[in-house]
């Protein structure tokens, strides 16, 4: 259970320059959340050099931690975790009606775990829209060693003003990835434009539920505590989504939050926040657990103190930890969840 790469000595050392370069990006990251500046409307004015610059900053500790595929998925009591990423993009692909030698985007593809997954699932040709040229870099090598370099491939773009001609593919998805557009409709309203007429867009949006009160200041600091550690301009709910989507031009088909149904169900489940409790049964677990990240943290100064980690380092793995924190706080209390799922279908005729 997350397996990913042993932690890289030259962790962060993607970001271009010298390590005041690093130590400097954490600072101006942070300060779009907590700085005498900060507000929801410099966020999406910076929407996309801030969220460039992130992944920037945690490409590295995502795959150490958590492996290819940057997302979560409750899953059912026996099922293992990459088993449970695996099926919660199969159901994506699934209900989407992907087919063979078909053209499906990838919107905001990160580096290509379920690209690769879907690809291989469905034989459809999968491009992925990614605007990090680290990540790209690194999904490029993935899909090599994959032997999939011919079935997947990418565009270095943002997904809110694609390169792509009108009505050019098949079909797209979205797994945890729209949350970072600073205009839901004006990236819905990109989607659009690129599928052909009947083609399906599908995918799963962190939202935050009915049940969140922005009276309270607790769940109000837990919102916020997501927002900082993922680079989220701001949290919408799902009637906001539903509207973006409908405004853009689709049709949505159907929409519910997966997280509920596994709630309901009679099988025995496990939540979608649970690994980032972790565990103390094995190695692996016990990297997300309290003390596991606490460790990281302090490995990660060290290396940082022998200049094998760029200065900045240990601050990008403080507000890591935030997120965790607090991503863990917002689904015990069922007031966040990153599973909202859609699917819209764009009209055959206009």
């Amino acid at each position: 259970m997350l397996k990913g790469e042993a932690l890289p000595l030259n962790l962060m050392r993607n970001i271009e320059g010298t390590n005041a370069d690093v130590d400097a990006a954490a600072d101006r990251f942070r300060a779009r959340f907590d700085g005498k500046n900060a507000s929801v409307e410099l966020r999406q004015a910076e929407t996309m050099s801030m969220v460039n610059e992130y992944y920037d900053l945690v490409t590295d500790f995502y795959e150490y931690g958590w492996g290819q595929a940057f997302h979560f998925a409750p899953r059912y009591q026996g099922e293992g975790f990459l088993e449970s990423l695996c099926r919660h993009e199969y159901f994506l692909a699934s209900r989407g009606g992907f087919m063979p030698g078909q053209r499906i985007l990838d919107i905001g593809c990160g580096v290509g775990g379920p690209m690769r997954n879907i690809a291989r699932f469905t034989q459809a040709n999968v491009v992925g829209i990614n605007n990090n040229a680290y990540q790209i870099g690194r999904a490029t090598r993935h899909n090599a060693r994959a032997g999939l370099s011919q079935q997947c491939s990418f565009i270095k773009s943002d997904f809110m003003s694609m390169p792509i001609k009108n009505e050019e593919y098949d079909g797209a998805y979205a797994i945890e990835a729209t949350c970072h557009a600073s205009n839901k409709t004006g990236c819905f309203s990109e989607i659009f434009r690129v599928l052909k007429p009947g083609a399906c867009f599908v995918g799963y949006e962190w939202v935050m539920t009915k049940k969140y009160d922005s009276s309270s200041a607790e769940q109000r600091a837990i919102k916020h505590g997501i927002e900082l550690g993922d680079a989220l301009p701001d949290l919408e709910t799902p009637e906001r989504v539903l509207a973006a989507l409908k405004a853009a031009g689709f049709e949505v088909v159907e929409s519910f939050d997966v997280d509920e149904v596994f709630e309901s169900s009679p099988a025995k489940t496990i939540p979608w926040y649970q690994p980032l409790t972790g565990n103390y049964t094995s190695l692996n677990g016990l990297k997300s657990t309290p003390w596991g990240r606490w460790f990281t943290m302090k490995m990660v100064g060290w290396l940082e103190f022998f200049r094998l980690a760029p200065k900045g380092s240990q601050k990008t793995a403080l507000f890591l930890e935030e997120a965790a924190v607090n991503l863990v706080k917002g689904g015990q209390q069922q007031i966040f969840t990153p599973c909202f799922f859609f699917k819209a279908r764009k009209p055959l005729s206009k």
